[in-house]
């Protein structure tokens, strides 16, 4: 018997991705830590080093934990999880009409000690948006809390012009990987 998962994410859309792989977390703690990127910190070493962090911070002596960390990135610069009406117009203002980065780290770590992580790297294209489409979308108060200010998986949708990568990743979760990692350490993944 594999040992029992942690999932260390308070986000329901990490839960809902893992659901349709047939995966069900004994348990989902949310961690408790400082999410502020480090000055001149890259985006892909600030999602790995917040997908440790939040694993660390939920680290079980009998139990799998699985942690990840998603950032949208426009060149070297990491979007903030929209919090507010303006600051997902600032971000769906700066994307639009521009090719920009969606990395997510996972991580799992055993109860001995040893971890596994992988990073996944997708590239996506926004249509060029009007103040009008901006504005919709706001209203639908989908893109707050959201790395980037947009989820993919709703409205959004109608603004990409363009994927390449994985499409759960910039959900928040890369399955194929994430499936591999829970494989590795003997988990019945459909």
């Amino acid at each position: 018997m594999p040992p029992p998962l942690i999932l260390a994410s308070s986000s329901p859309r990490r839960l809902m991705l893992l659901k349709q792989i047939g995966i069900v977390p004994d348990q989902v703690v949310s961690p408790d830590i400082d999410e502020t990127p480090l000055r001149d910190e890259s985006p892909r070493l600030y999602a790995v080093r917040m997908a440790r962090t939040k694993a660390a911070a939920v680290r079980s002596a009998d139990h799998l934990v699985l942690a990840a960390d998603t950032v949208v990135a426009a060149g070297r610069r990491i979007l903030p999880k929209a919090e507010t009406e303006s600051e997902v117009r600032a971000c769906l203002t700066l994307l639009s009409g521009r090719r920009h980065r969606v990395l997510t780290a996972i991580i799992l770590t055993a109860p001995d000690g040893r971890s596994t992580e992988r990073v996944v790297e997708s590239a996506v294209t926004f249509n060029r948006l009007t103040d009008d489409q901006i504005g919709r979308y706001i209203a639908t108060g989908e893109g707050e809390g959201k790395a980037g200010g947009y989820a993919i998986n709703g409205h959004a949708a109608s603004f990409i012009r363009f994927l390449s990568g994985s499409h759960s990743g910039v959900v928040g979760l890369p399955l194929f990987e994430t499936a591999q990692l829970l494989r590795g350490h003997d988990w019945q993944v459909p």
